[in-house]
């Protein structure tokens, strides 16, 4: 028999206390609180965390073992089916309630949608909430009632409504924990962290958990966010927030994120045009999610069905080049080291790079999101599926296919001093600023007195850059013809 006073808070990518309802809404219901965490992977379907994401994870779960631990509660790890875990933490618990933070992934939608099922069916009441979004994705609709397929007026309609979004949540000054709380797993059984030890820049670089993220955003909204509309784009200066992973996992929300920087802008009017920047790419985030959840097989489809026939040319040595970053392209190699190192790559970056895979080397946009899914340690569905039919042309509000970055041109212009080259690519460090971002063309002399043979030190580029654009641009052309209305979203499955 269920015990209405028992709750379980079943936590998965809402790994913080503060603005967290579902963790608020067991501590209000109920006088004991059982929090629980089940890794399921296999529940992802094919796009189960990747190395960089596991390794965020498992600090992040630490962290949030130790947040609660100081408010008087307790982490329950376990392993296995979710709603067979669930079921059976309730029986060992006679808890009456399970609450959570909705996710988005069609994956993870058609499982919640019957794990509430099967709770309720069992006698368990159970309540899902938003924790991870701004505005739910089927709370925005165009005035014909479908889902936007485009940014600007799907951001009008959101931006219109920000002021009536409720408070973030206090997180609560204790958790009534049970006596004896249920059988946990050890955090280093979920097997999360790399077998091959390569993580050293990941610690270098991030502290994940709540109190890094919530020093991160004020941190950003007290410093660099006065300068965010110009400096986002700036692979070569610390001028973005780095709050990515931490709004992934959850460790903070977008209404904290909202909240600081209006607070920011209270005390510094002059900041309103960046922090209005800055809030426009929680916009963004908000975007991708609501495609997501309308058109979920654009995790391996592209939007636009031209894309379908698309001659895409596979080439593994290319991708494999590119992955390692060894395309000849300066600001390209130093992005995709950038990455390897610390799990982490700028976003205009990202951008290039991505442009250069989907049309120089005419390699599928799948391939490159594959990569970033198992590097990144932000790697976000919805995001990850964006960015990558946006730069390849292919989804929705793309990037016209025949913008294709000049990777000497954006290094020109927004790493002008060279720094960010120098700092990922150290073989050319001693190249003046005038060939180090086009190495291939530097005089004979020149490249001798930096200490530098092309082939040798560093790789020719694997494709000339203006005849690559050229056959991307003609194989676009055969396919161009203008596409078929597209059907109307079907609904992703019953809100959770």
């Amino acid at each position: 028999m269920t015990d209405p006073s028992t709750a379980i808070a079943w936590f998965r990518r809402d790994l913080r206390l503060t603005d967290n309802p579902a963790l608020a809404a067991a501590c209000e219901r109920a006088e004991r609180v059982v929090a629980l965490y089940v890794h399921a992977p296999g529940e992802d379907g094919e796009w189960a965390p990747g190395g960089a994401s596991r390794w965020w994870l498992h600090h992040s779960l630490a962290s949030l073992v130790a947040a609660l631990r100081a408010r008087g509660g307790h982490l329950c790890l376990r392993t296995g089916d979710s709603l067979e875990t669930l079921l059976a933490v309730a029986r060992e618990t006679n808890a009456g309630g399970v609450y959570w933070n909705r996710l988005y992934e069609p994956a993870a939608v058609a499982r919640d949608t019957h794990i509430k099922a099967a709770l309720r069916d069992a006698g368990i009441e159970c309540e899902s909430f938003n924790a991870a979004l701004l505005h739910e994705p089927w709370q925005v609709r165009t005035g014909q009632g479908e889902p936007y397929r485009v940014f600007t007026p799907f951001w009008r309609t959101c931006a219109a409504q920000l002021d009536a979004l409720p408070r973030p949540l206090p997180p609560p000054q204790a958790i009534a924990a049970l006596s004896k709380p249920p059988a946990s797993r050890a955090l280093g059984e979920l097997g999360l962290l790399p077998r091959i030890r390569r993580d050293a820049g990941l610690h270098e670089a991030w502290i994940p958990g709540e109190d890094d993220a919530l020093a991160q955003v004020e941190a950003f909204t007290e410093g660099a966010m006065a300068r965010y509309a110009d400096g986002r784009n700036r692979p070569d200066l610390a001028e973005t927030s780095r709050l990515s992973a931490h709004l992934h996992f959850g460790e903070i929300g977008p209404r904290q994120c909202l909240a600081a920087a209006r607070a920011a802008v209270a005390g510094h009017p002059a900041a309103q045009a960046s922090a209005d920047s800055f809030v426009r790419e929680l916009g963004w985030r908000e975007f991708a999610h609501h495609l997501l959840y309308h058109f979920p097989h654009t995790t391996t489809a592209p939007l636009d069905p031209r894309f379908e026939a698309f001659p895409w040319e596979p080439n593994d040595a290319w991708l494999e080049a590119w992955q390692r970053g060894r395309t000849g392209y300066p600001i390209v190699d130093a992005g995709l080291r950038e990455l390897w190192t610390t799990g982490w790559m700028h976003n205009r970056v990202r951008m290039i790079a991505a442009s250069l895979l989907t049309k120089n080397l005419r390699q599928s946009w799948l391939a490159g999101a594959r990569w970033f899914w198992d590097t990144l340690v932000d790697a976000d569905l919805a995001n990850n599926t964006l960015g990558w039919q946006w730069t390849a042309g292919c989804g929705a509000d793309a990037a016209p296919f025949f913008r294709i970055f000049n990777p000497m041109l954006q290094t020109e212009r927004f790493d002008p001093d060279r720094v960010y080259l120098r700092r990922w690519l150290p073989e050319l460090a001693r190249l003046p600023d005038a060939w180090i971002h086009r190495p291939w063309e530097a005089p004979r002399a020149i490249l001798a007195e930096a200490g530098v043979e092309i082939g040798r030190d560093y790789p020719a580029p694997i494709v000339d850059f203006r005849d690559s654009r050229e056959a991307a641009l003609a194989a676009y052309a055969a396919i161009k013809a203008p596409a078929a209305a597209p059907a109307p979203a079907q609904p992703a499955g019953r809100r959770r």
